[in-house]
């Protein structure tokens, strides 16, 4: 496989982390756990993510080092609000906090550890991948 193939299949896997994490956190109603994510932080993960594959896809198809610099810039910052995300889910419960109900998705926060530490790995070759130069394109 190519590297060039390798990048796409990642900056598709990344669409379906941002995807997921918004279906997954889009009501707060329907959260599992103790650490309700507010929907503003949902929000924002999402449109950082939409924007970070708009520039991304764009430096992809038309490699301008300018575009991958910035696409770079809008990875790293979805990768910090989904780590916020996660952290605060497995966060401990306050002395406050609501019952953990059941969710439909996964036992637990496997699915969520492994999109976004998979997205962290992914956005560090995304990295490499730029900085070094090494698209076809």
């Amino acid at each position: 496989m190519s590297l060039d193939n390798a990048v796409w299949l990642l900056t598709g896997l990344a669409a379906v982390v941002v995807l997921l994490t918004r279906m997954r956190l889009s009501s707060e109603q329907s959260q599992s756990g103790h650490a309700v994510v507010p929907l503003s932080v949902v929000n924002a993960h999402t449109l950082v993510g939409v924007a970070a594959l708009a520039v991304w896809i764009y430096y992809l198809t038309s490699p301008d080092g300018m575009w991958g610099l910035a696409g770079l810039g809008l990875w790293w910052i979805e990768v910090g609000l989904g780590l916020l995300i996660l952290a605060r889910w497995m966060s401990r419960p306050s002395k406050h906090a609501a019952d953990t109900t059941g969710d439909s998705w996964a036992e637990g926060p496997a699915l969520s550890i492994l999109g976004h530490i998979g997205l962290l790995l992914g956005v560090g070759f995304f990295t490499w991948i730029v900085i070094a130069d090494k698209l076809a394109g």
